[in-house]
């Protein structure tokens, strides 16, 4: 009798163990809507359907689908981005289980909401934005494949405090140096000078750097309290540029400015005003219209202007909205920007 008694909690025991080892990481996907849930001609598909798709998921974790919003990432906002990092947060704290965040994205926008996500997303659990070049019901549809190596990517022990990631074409990206490069092609979003961090091969996900950049649970930028994010606009440099123009964005309701400019921090005549205005001004940043640009050199002292070193215009953009939650003062979001 003690020998049954002994062999039935042995056989329990293996059970109990082998159902632990067998079970699948839990991954959240989050819809938002873009190209990977867009038909030819057609209604986008919701964000349940778009799963449901890809049967294939199951095969790597247990997979829970929240649709966020439908949109076209050309309509994504700043009041959306903070409701999204809020949204995660939630999330997580009411499913401490959950592995990876993977979120379906249009990739219009992709590059900006996942460098937001990357400076305001307070935890380690891995990020990843997924979308597509093709639509759903086109020939050689690259969603279903970016969407299954978004998962494999998230789930990944080595993704854990690699921040907030993009993967695109087998590509796994910073979030922090994605640059979109074309707005067809499946390799929309090539390597910048820093390279991809890793790739996915139908073998194995492949980490081969982390960002540099402090990112993530290292940021500063806590702003789950806020209810909405300063004002920064953006004004593109040109040949023969009307100063009357600048006058109109100085003036204009905002917290600070960015100028895309020619090449390396170069200026039309138009902007000359920027320099003999008071370090008291709102902020106003210079960055390169270049893609993988650099603006070389310091602010000048005693003026409103902040370097943006090699982040595009709609990048710092963001960084300058994010340092003003914080501080106005010139030099404190020069060194924000150095820093991130």
């Amino acid at each position: 009798m003690h020998k049954i008694i002994f062999i039935i909690i042995l056989l329990f025991c293996w059970s109990t163990s082998y159902s632990q080892s067998t079970t699948k990481p839990q991954v959240l996907i989050i819809t938002t809507g873009g190209t990977i849930a867009s038909k030819t001609n057609a209604p986008s598909i919701e964000g349940h359907d778009l799963i449901q798709a890809v049967p294939e998921l199951s095969n790597y974790a247990t997979i829970e689908v929240d649709e966020f919003v439908n949109i076209g990432s050309s309509k994504m906002t700043p009041l959306l981005w903070l409701q999204l990092v809020k949204h995660i947060r939630d999330a997580l704290n009411s499913n401490p289980e959950i592995k990876s965040i993977v979120i379906t994205h249009g990739t219009d926008t992709m590059e900006e909401t996942a460098f937001f996500l990357n400076l305001t997303h307070q935890s380690k659990v891995p990020i990843v934005l997924v979308g597509s070049m093709r639509s759903s019901n086109e020939v050689s549809a690259d969603g279903p494949a970016n969407l299954i190596n978004a998962v494999r990517v998230g789930i990944s022990p080595e993704a854990i405090g690699k921040g907030v990631m993009v993967v695109m074409n087998d590509n796994i990206s910073a979030g922090r140096d994605l640059l979109k490069m074309n707005n067809r092609r499946v390799d929309a979003f090539p390597s910048t000078d820093l390279g991809f961090i890793g790739f996915c091969d139908p073998e194995k996900v492949t980490f081969y750097r982390s960002p540099i950049k402090p990112h993530t649970s290292e940021s500063e930028f806590h702003i789950y309290n806020l209810d909405s994010l300063p004002k920064v606009d953006i004004v593109q440099d040109f040949a023969g540029f009307d100063s009357k123009i600048l006058t109109y964005f100085t003036n204009r309701y905002n917290q600070g400015l960015v100028i895309s400019s020619f090449a390396g921090g170069r200026l039309s005549n138009g902007f000359s005003e920027i320099y003999n205005l008071p370090a008291t001004h709102k902020p106003i940043v210079i960055s390169s219209s270049i893609k993988g640009g650099r603006i070389m050199g310091s602010n000048p002292e005693g003026t409103p202007i902040i370097i943006a070193n090699d982040l595009p215009s709609n990048k710092a953009r963001i960084l300058l909205m994010l340092s003003l939650t914080i501080t106005s003062k010139i030099n404190e979001i020069q060194d924000y920007f150095n820093k991130y």
